[in-house]
């Protein structure tokens, strides 16, 4: 297990299912919560490639904190299929407030763990991450 800058682990499936996101893409969506008394990071959910956006947004609690990636296809200006790997950091702002402060500091340290990120979205609500969001940022 990795060491996180905060204290938190990062479980070793959370690189192993990125890579695969990654490599293979076996899943559209993975996110990843914190077990604070365990102090590391694991997968919370994965979706599987027929999945989309909705199917997404949907696992995300309304009121915790969550890390994520999202494998987002698009079609380029030159209309070709394209694909760009999101992170996003996932903090309501009714979440708790300390809730809120682990996830921010651990947040770097985690993404380096998670090599091939290609955009990173922080969001406090569905708005900040909608698909004209993720769309904005492709191109």
């Amino acid at each position: 297990m990795a060491n996180a800058a905060s204290g938190m682990a990062v479980n070793d499936e959370c690189k192993l299912k990125f890579l695969e996101l990654k490599a293979k893409r076996t899943y559209r969506y993975i996110i990843y919560k914190i077990e604070e008394k365990q102090k590391q990071v694991v997968v919370d959910k994965v979706g599987d490639p027929a999945n989309g956006y909705d199917d997404f947004t949907a696992n995300l609690p309304a009121d915790e904190c969550r890390y994520a990636v999202y494998d987002f296809d698009f079609v380029a200006e030159e209309n070709c299929q394209k694909s760009r790997i999101f992170f996003i950091a996932w903090c309501p702002d009714i979440s708790r407030v300390r809730s809120k402060m682990i996830y921010a500091s651990s947040k770097d340290r985690f993404k380096r763990e998670l090599d091939g990120i290609q955009v990173e979205l922080q969001a406090t609500d569905p708005t900040e991450m909608d698909l004209d969001v993720f769309k904005s940022r492709v191109n």
